[in-house]
């Protein structure tokens, strides 16, 4: 996960970089979608975690 969020972090720098144009919003997007999905996958790992404890 650590990884990931470097990652990210390098994406928004470069985006910066570039000026806040076109790239900021496809990278905005992007995180948007994987900000969502990264969220259901936790809530799954929660759930079926607990299944598997219990």
């Amino acid at each position: 996960m650590l990884y990931w969020s470097v990652v990210f972090l390098i994406i928004a720098i470069v985006a910066a970089i570039f000026g806040f144009g076109g790239i900021v919003a496809a990278a905005a997007g992007i995180a948007k979608v994987l900000f969502f999905v990264f969220i259901i996958l936790f809530i799954l790992g929660l759930i079926f975690g607990a299944r598997n404890r219990a």
